[in-house]
């Protein structure tokens, strides 16, 4: 992915540090790996401190800098010690800026960027639950930042609930997606075709989709209810797939495979486990649900699934609605997919049935605006460059301040 650059960045020169537990496959971590990249292209020096992980290799493949760190300790004497262990790393590679994605890291990386005097930034990637005394202490920290990212609006606004104190300093920076990887013209025909026979997935037969981590808040029950009720409804030939990692739940497995015996849905809603290639599975789809009946802090599979053209049935609660439009929000000529009342099954019967039944006019209509739109709001420049623009601001605000 091609970031603008110039010579004349302010970034550039500058020695930025990211700190997170590992560099492993998640969001988090790949937004790490991507803001490396952008720092990078603007002519700036990308650490990051972590223990390490299957992307560090792509990291320092896209210009990173890869600190080996003991960033994932919550012990409290380790955390201590690593406080001067970081600022030592700050001081001797004159690191100007620390960002924290995670909250035992970002206690040691506030101690390090306040005995440095140095701008320290963190990211909200998620909703930090927890209302003891204890845990909300805990989870501050992410709200001490000189600059509070959060990955939508709805992050954002939990933020101000809990540490109103905070809400100047908040900024809403939506995770940003490869839309060159996740378009259609990217992904051959065979990739789709594969995955359709791994799936054992019949030519005749249409995919509705559910990706995510096998677990109850994601609304696999949800969406098996709704197969039942739509094949009631004479909706014949769609395999209903769970793509997603049980991640040791074997009893939420056991109650999926129950519920869909109980339902006669055997060989018509399969589980699949974890799909390596995400682009290809939300365009073989037809349809792709995110059902889930507890908050998300973004909406990632929503945005993915619209990019390549696809149909998509969210719960309207949480951060998924900011990435799709639907009435009564916008006009219908104006609707990308379908926002439903959460642990809904009727109405998720209902859109998917709307959504399979689009004609080929319609559905081309809606995948072009559902790709113009996420294209807009939620690509992968976007993200970078307004990262990059609050570094800025800091870095900038800071040697004002301490001038001043």
């Amino acid at each position: 992915m091609a970031f603008p650059t110039s010579q004349f960045h302010p970034l550039a020169g500058r020695t930025i540090l990211q700190i997170i537990p590992e560099l492993e496959a998640g969001g988090a971590e790949r937004t790490t790996v991507d803001i490396a990249e952008g720092l990078a292209q603007a002519g700036a020096r990308a650490l990051v401190a972590t223990e390490g992980g299957r992307l560090v290799g792509e990291l320092q493949a896209k210009g990173g800098v890869w600190i080996p760190f003991r960033a994932a300790t919550k012990n409290p004497f380790s955390m201590m010690v690593n406080v001067r262990r970081l600022a030592r790393i700050c001081y001797h590679e004159r690191v100007a800026l620390i960002h924290a994605r995670s909250r035992a890291p970002a206690w040691v990386a506030l101690g390090a960027a306040r005995s440095l005097n140095l701008p320290f930034v963190t990211t909200y990637h998620g909703s930090y639950s927890g209302r003891s005394s204890v845990k909300v202490l805990y989870n501050s920290v992410m709200a001490r930042g000189d600059a509070i990212i959060a990955n939508s609006y709805y992050t954002g606004d939990l933020i101000r609930s809990v540490y109103p104190q905070a809400a100047d300093r908040i900024r809403v920076i939506h995770r940003g997606t490869d839309f060159s990887v996740f378009s259609p013209s990217a992904v051959a025909p065979e990739r789709v075709e594969n995955l359709r026979k791994v799936w054992n997935v019949a030519p005749h037969e249409r995919i509705v989709l559910l990706a995510a981590r096998l677990t109850g808040w994601k609304g696999q029950k949800i969406l098996i209810e709704t197969a039942a009720k739509l094949r009631d409804q004479g909706v014949r030939d769609v395999a209903y797939i769970l793509a997603g990692d049980p991640q040791g739940r074997d009893s939420y497995v056991r109650d999926l495979e129950n519920l869909i015996e109980a339902r006669k849905l055997t060989g018509v809603v399969r589980r699949v486990g974890h799909c390596t290639d995400m682009p290809a599975a939300f365009l073989a789809a037809s349809v792709v649900t995110v059902p889930s009946t507890e908050p998300e802090a973004f909406g990632r599979s929503a945005v993915e699934a619209q990019a390549m053209g696809t149909p998509v049935v969210v719960s309207d609660l949480g951060a998924v609605p900011e990435t799709v439009l639907s009435p009564p929000a916008v006009q219908s000529h104006e609707r990308t997919g379908w926002r439903i009342p959460p642990a809904d099954a009727d109405a998720l019967a209902e859109a998917v049935g709307e959504a399979l039944g689009l004609g080929a006019s319609a559905r081309i209509a809606l995948g072009a605006r559902a790709r113009a739109h996420v294209e807009h709001h939620f690509s992968l420049e976007r993200m970078v460059a307004s990262t990059l623009d609050v570094y800025s601001e800091q870095l900038e605000g800071h040697f004002t301040r301490r001038t001043s």
